[in-house]
C-alpha cells in the first residue's frame, strides 16, 4: 500500500486532516496502527490547549419517552460548530447513552460509542478535528415511579436538538388526551416563564436572601419611615415568590389564571407536578 493510500485510510479512520495524517504516517514509518496512536496523542494535546477558551454556544439534546426521559447539554465556542454535522451526530448518540446511564456524567464518559471508542476518546477526536473547545455540560434524567414525562424544545437546531429544553414529570395514573395536552402546554409555560421552583417553600434560600438584600438596598434611599419600608419590602418579596413559583405563576396561555387553577380545572384527582427542569444554552 502506498503512502497516499495509507493517508487516505488514516483520514477515513480518524477524521484528521491531510497534513496531520501525512505527518503521522511519516513518523510511524508507514505503520497505520502507530499512526492512529500518534494522532490520538496529538489530539489530546490540541484538545488540552483549547480548554482555556470559553464555550457558551452549543445544543441540548433530549432522549427517552414518557416513562424515562433525559436531556444533556454539549457546549462549543460558536453557533457555526453547533450546526456542524459531526458535532450534531456526536450529540445525538451521546444523548441516547446519557438516557441509558441516568445522566451519570462520569459513567457516561467511559461508555463506548458506535465506533467502539469511549465517549471521552470521541470527544477529544472531535475537538481535534473541528478545532474548537467542546464540553459536556449539564444533564438531567427523570425516571420516577408512577409518572409520565413530557418535554418541549424551543429554537430547534435539528431533530431532538435545541437551544432551550424543558422536561416535566407529572404524577398520575391518567392517560387522557387532556393530560397530554396539559403536559405539553406546561412544558411550554416553563420555557417562557422560567420558574425557580414548584412552590414558594421550594425556592432556594440563598436566592431569597439575595433578593431581600437587593430590595433593602433599593428602599434605603427612599427616606420613608422604617415601618413603611418593612411593609413595602415584605410586599416586594411576596410578589417575587409568587412570580417565581410555578404553581402561582400566571398561566402563559390564560394570564388571568394561575398554573394551580389550570391544574384544578383538569379534574384529574391524582394529578401532581412531580418535577420539572429547564435548561437554556448560555444561562
Amino acid at each position: 500500500m502506498s503512502d497516499i493510500e495509507k493517508i487516505k485510510q488514516l483520514r477515513s479512520s480518524t477524521g484528521a486532516g491531510f497534513k496531520d495524517c501525512s505527518s503521522a504516517i511519516a513518523e510511524s514509518k508507514g505503520d497505520i496502527d502507530k499512526a492512529i496512536e500518534i494522532l490520538r496523542v496529538k489530539g489530546i494535546s490540541k484538545a488540552s490547549k483549547k480548554m482555556s477558551r470559553e464555550a457558551k454556544e452549543g445544543v441540548i439534546a433530549v432522549s427517552g419517552d414518557e416513562k424515562k426521559i433525559s436531556l444533556i447539554e454539549v457546549n462549543c465556542e460558536t453557533d457555526f460548530v453547533a450546526k456542524n454535522e459531526d458535532f450534531i451526530n456526536f450529540v445525538k448518540e451521546l444523548s441516547d447513552i446519557n438516557n441509558s446511564c441516568n445522566s451519570d456524567i462520569d459513567n457516561l464518559k467511559e461508555k463506548k460509542m458506535k465506533n467502539s471508542k469511549s465517549v471521552d476518546e470521541n470527544l477529544v477526536a472531535l475537538i481535534s478535528k473541528i478545532g474548537e473547545k467542546i464540553t459536556i455540560g449539564r444533564s438531567k434524567t427523570f425516571n420516577h415511579d408512577g409518572t409520565k414525562n413530557f418535554n418541549y424544545l424551543h429554537t430547534v437546531v435539528k431533530d431532538n436538538l435545541s437551544k432551550l429544553a424543558v422536561l416535566v414529570s407529572l404524577e398520575t395514573k391518567d392517560n387522557s388526551d387532556n393530560l397530554k395536552n396539559f403536559g405539553k402546554h406546561l412544558s411550554m409555560h416553563i420555557a417562557a416563564s422560567n420558574p425557580l421552583a414548584l412552590d414558594e417553600r421550594s425556592i432556594d434560600k440563598d436566592i431569597l436572601e439575595k433578593e431581600v438584600n437587593l430590595i433593602s438596598e433599593e428602599l434605603k434611599t427612599t427616606g420613608k419611615p422604617e415601618a413603611i419600608v418593612k411593609k413595602i419590602s415584605e410586599g416586594k418579596i411576596n410578589k417575587f415568590k409568587e412570580e417565581n413559583s410555578l404553581l402561582t405563576q400566571a398561566w402563559v396561555m390564560e394570564p388571568k389564571k394561575k398554573v394551580k387553577d389550570i391544574l384544578k380545572e383538569l379534574s384529574i384527582g391524582d394529578l401532581k407536578i412531580k418535577d420539572f427542569y429547564r435548561l437554556k444554552i448560555g444561562e
